[in-house]
């Protein structure tokens, strides 16, 4: 039996999958991983992408820091995968209960998918630190350097910072979430960003599958490990 053939006997047999991702899921979207050697590393600015995404360098550079943030955290444009697609078809089904995301670009609730857990926010989502208004990410467009609310207040993507902690709900959600599930499906991601990664130290199952391009340092503890693109192996997916 192939490891394809083997997942998707788990799949079949189970109601209770929960998927934990990170930004892998987004990449065949067009979406660019901070840690590929065409990512955002190897771009065109002062400082490195961790620096200038980090809550310091919001407050102390914000022209700066909105200036990096326009140009490489927005695509509007991008598609759901078909990862997200399946993922979407799975909850439909009553199969999949969460899914558990590194990732801020929305592509999940775009592809369909509605009990989607963001651990690090969301590009579409932005509220004013002073009065609290709500924004849509083509509000920050709109506007030049720092973005600003009709009362005064800067406009902040709700994006969780470098330096800037977990939203607490979210994380108790998907400690719950990944505890009670009965298949554990990791994808796209290097399990290299804590806290987020620890959290499948929760899962108590015997079925954790990863799927990811390259060796993660979880591969060891994998019942089955499913190597190559998420989207091509998830079209393999019943």
């Amino acid at each position: 039996m192939t490891e394809i053939e083997k997942l998707n006997c788990w799949i079949e047999e189970s109601n209770n999958i929960v998927f934990f991702g990170g930004a892998g899921v987004s990449t065949e979207s067009g979406i660019p991983d901070f840690r590929s050697t065409d990512g955002l590393y190897h771009q065109k600015y002062a400082y490195p992408p961790e620096t200038i995404l980090s809550h310091t360098f919001f407050r102390k550079m914000p022209e700066e820091f909105f200036r990096f943030y326009r140009d490489k955290m927005l695509y509007l444009n991008a598609e759901p995968n078909a990862a997200h697609l399946k993922l979407a078809e799975w909850e439909a089904k009553g199969k999949l209960k969460a899914i558990v995301t590194q990732n801020i670009d929305g592509l999940h609730q775009k592809a369909g998918s509605h009990n989607v857990l963001e651990l690090h926010g969301s590009v579409l989502r932005n509220y004013c630190e002073k009065c609290g208004r709500s924004y849509a990410v083509e509000d920050i467009l709109k506007m030049e350097n720092v973005p600003k609310c009709s009362c005064g207040g800067t406009i902040k993507p709700d994006v969780v910072l470098y330096e800037e902690g977990l939203n607490q709900k979210t994380m108790e959600a998907a400690v719950e979430y990944i505890r009670n599930a009965d298949v554990l499906i990791i994808g796209g991601t290097s399990l290299a960003v804590y806290p987020a990664a620890g959290l499948i130290d929760y899962y108590q199952g015997n079925k954790l599958v990863v799927v990811n391009k390259t060796s993660t340092p979880r591969d060891r503890m994998a019942d089955l490990l499913v190597q190559g693109k998420i989207g091509e192996i998830f079209s393999q997916l019943s």
